[in-house]
């Protein structure tokens, strides 16, 4: 413990210090915020350079039709098993060239950790980290966890530059009072904590795919 003298010149220097006002901060959070990111000028490709770096695999493809060929591409290549997939309009037709799987829709049932691959859509993308904004809409909390893959399928459409206009959508739609769970995902499941040995899959799937149609029809 320092002596009293000691601690009475560390509390003078505070007291001090307390006196003269902090800083105020003027300026538009928007400007603020361009001073330390660098401006998205091209969202698709910050977000495939992000991918890159994330360890996130990305597929483009012209519109839903040719991502469902890549999906089924991708699902060729996997160990056989079951698959669960988030039940909506555009993945029960994407899934259509997949009929020899089993799948498990979210409509009939959660998703378990004998599943193979999920097969989600998202709320957004997040061009500035390279992030996939999900919800519990795409099939309960463990859609994006339990599975050794998870795959999303997206459209270019719902690119966001950063996290401002992602957290501004999940206000917009109101995501957040709508669903009981709310993720922004970086890349694959990892961690380097023993040793500093990289490590895939840690606390979910080893892989994460974004099949990515620029159109979505």
């Amino acid at each position: 413990m320092a002596p009293p003298e000691a601690r009475e010149r560390i509390l003078g220097r505070v007291r001090a210090a307390l006196k003269a006002p902090a800083p105020h901060h003027v300026g538009d959070p928007v400007t603020l915020h361009a001073s330390i990111f660098a401006p998205v000028e091209n969202p698709l490709d910050r977000f495939q350079k992000e991918c890159a770096a994330n360890i996130t695999e990305w597929v483009l493809t012209k519109n839903l039709r040719t991502s469902s060929a890549a999906v089924a591409e991708i699902l060729a290549a996997l160990p056989e098993g079951e698959i669960f997939a988030q039940d909506s309009p555009a993945l029960r037709a994407i899934l259509s060239l997949c009929q020899s799987r089993m799948i498990r829709w979210s409509s009939e049932a959660a998703p378990r950790e004998a599943s193979q691959v999920t097969i989600t859509q998202c709320e957004a993308l997040v061009a500035l980290t390279g992030s996939v904004l999900v919800s519990s809409a795409c099939g309960g909390r463990g859609a994006s966890v339990v599975a050794p893959v998870h795959i999303v399928v997206a459209g270019v459409n719902q690119i966001v530059p950063d996290l401002d206009a992602a957290f501004a959508l999940i206000r917009e739609r109101n995501i957040a009072m709508q669903n009981s769970y709310v993720c922004l995902i970086t890349g694959s499941s990892r961690t380097a904590d023993i040793e500093k040995i990289l490590v895939m899959g840690a606390h979910g799937p080893q892989r994460l795919i974004v099949v990515l149609a620029q159109r979505l029809e």
